[in-house]
């Protein structure tokens, strides 16, 4: 099986910066794309970046040169750098990975735990 597990999260004033990690490993032949996405209380689970296996990346408007996504291919890990952070980017980030277990496997879907993210005065 797979683990995808999150770490990083935190409470931080407006204005601030956090930095998420997310570590995948097991049983695992190669990472397509992995990704960030958070859900906030009421609301549904959105995209917030994603990056290829070839490190093409993909970013919400609303977080659009203020986080920055990049992968460690070698260490089968996610970054998500945050800065110049909102209250309204208050949520819990999950991390996103499709994994290709085996050479002869499709690729599946692997979700963390999430981790919390507070932007307060």
């Amino acid at each position: 099986q797979v683990q995808v597990v999150e770490s990083g999260g935190g409470l931080v004033q407006p204005g601030g910066s956090l930095r998420l990690s997310c570590g995948a490993s097991g049983s695992i032949f190669r990472i397509y794309t992995m990704g960030w996405y958070r859900q906030a209380p009421g609301k549904q689970r959105e995209l917030v970046a994603t990056i290829t296996i070839s490190s093409n990346t993909n970013y919400a408007d609303s977080v659009k040169g203020r986080f920055t996504i990049s992968r460690d291919n070698g260490k089968n890990t996610v970054y998500l750098q945050m800065n110049s952070l909102k209250p309204e980017d208050t949520a819990v980030y999950y991390c996103h990975a499709a994994v290709q277990t085996t050479i002869l496997a499709t690729a599946r879907e692997f979700w963390g735990q999430g981790t919390q993210v507070t932007v307060s005065s």
